[in-house]
């Protein structure tokens, strides 16, 4: 399977984006003791934030 996207990368931005978003949602969770609700937001915010790395 080569998921390249045609630039040289092999299409690693969604990984990271869900990386950071998950640090994010932790990091607020936890400070505002409402995990169960940050987590997911914070998957989202990473996923939004993958999108954005690989359309670059």
């Amino acid at each position: 399977m080569d998921e390249s996207n045609g630039d040289g990368t092999d299409g690693s931005g969604m990984g990271v984006g869900i990386a950071i978003g998950v640090a994010i949602g932790t990091s607020i969770g936890l400070a505002t003791d409402n995990i169960a609700l940050w987590l997911p937001m914070g998957v989202a915010i990473g996923v939004a934030l993958g999108v954005g790395y690989d359309r670059d």
